[in-house]
């Protein structure tokens, strides 16, 4: 929960470096442009619960079904809860997760992915979205956004995490302009972003670690 400041009110989480850029018109733009393929993913399974994993910029438009919706913080995630990894949530709790914008180094992009393959149901869907590098777009981030990156690297996380990802993303965006685009393209193209889904197969196809479950309170085992 959100520590409270000596006025009795909690205190704002400390920003993320690169996640203010998605409060500028361009980071809006592009939020705007991903929002349908977002509340997609998090409809896919109707009745079952999901998670949103967004960039830190607070955004109280509806979403579809029950589900939990955190920002990125400096010292983890916050929004109705403030938490770090691992996810207070169960193994293989939610059917749906949405990756927006990830931000960090290899090694905790490696372990975020492992974090939403393991609250995944079988048969449950991650959907990743990034900035594209190949795009020129990509001078509106240029030195004050987030990172970007092309699917490969993904790809191969998501495979050591037991995920079975698609084998062509998808590119959405804007292309030079500052007006939203939420069509949907075969590959990235030179659009701002990309998609790329993955599934959690009942049997994966790569041999994975075995994950541990995840204690709650008085270190009792949440399966």
């Amino acid at each position: 929960m959100p520590v409270p400041s000596t006025h009795g009110q909690p205190t704002r989480p400390p920003a993320l470096p690169g996640a203010g850029w998605f409060a500028t018109p361009a980071g809006q733009t592009l939020l705007d442009s991903e929002l349908a393929s977002v509340h997609a993913a998090l409809a896919e399974r109707p009745g079952q619960p999901w998670l949103w994993l967004a960039p830190g910029v607070p955004d109280e438009a509806p979403a579809p079904g029950q589900g939990l919706r955190l920002q990125a913080a400096a010292d983890g995630w916050a929004g109705s809860l403030r938490c770090a990894r691992p996810l207070p949530l169960a193994n293989e709790s939610v059917a749906a997760v949405v990756l927006q914008h990830a931000i960090g180094n290899a090694e905790q992009l490696r372990l975020l992915v492992e974090e939403c393959a393991r609250v995944l149901v079988p048969g449950g869907r991650l959907s990743l979205l990034c900035l594209n590098p190949l795009s020129p777009w990509r001078w509106r981030w240029a030195g004050d956004g987030p990172g970007s990156s092309e699917p490969m690297p993904w790809r191969r996380r998501m495979r050591m995490a037991g995920l079975v990802p698609e084998a062509v993303s998808q590119g959405l965006g804007p292309r030079w302009g500052l007006l939203p685009d939420a069509s949907l393209q075969h590959g990235p193209g030179v659009r701002a972003a990309w998609l790329l889904r993955a599934e959690k197969r009942v049997s994966p196809l790569t041999p994975v670690r075995t994950r541990q479950p995840l204690r709650i309170g008085g270190g009792v085992p949440a399966a």
